[in-house]
């Protein structure tokens, strides 16, 4: 069986997990007195920032699930998104609304990648 790490762990949860070539990150959430657009920002470079620490990057994403607080923020979101995603490696997505940790929250990223 493939050993399993923890990386930024505390009592509740591990910012990152691997698993053989496997990579879990936590939800992601950007500054809570920010807008979605910055919220978004926030979170994708934070994305990379766990990613590179554990040898992997945004192109062997394999899934990304996206709770925004507000449907209505969806298109300010996917601007940021379509921007920072490299094109020819998308990974499988969905995105719905969600009531998050704090009301201040506008939008959370959970991420699978690959090694």
């Amino acid at each position: 069986m493939a050993e399993i790490t923890r990386h930024h762990t505390n009592a509740r949860m591990s910012q990152i997990v691997t698993h053989g070539d496997m990579i879990y990150l936590a939800g992601q959430v950007g500054s809570p007195e920010a807008d979605v657009t910055q919220q978004t920002k926030d979170c994708l470079a934070q994305i990379d920032t766990l990613l590179a620490e554990v040898g992997s990057d945004k192109t062997k994403i394999l899934q990304c699930t996206i709770w925004l607080a507000d449907m209505a923020d969806f298109a300010a979101m996917n601007a940021i998104w379509d921007a920072w995603v490299p094109q020819g490696h998308t990974p499988a997505r969905a995105c719905g609304e969600a009531k998050l940790a704090t009301p201040d929250y506008k939008v959370e990223f959970l991420i699978t990648a690959a090694k």
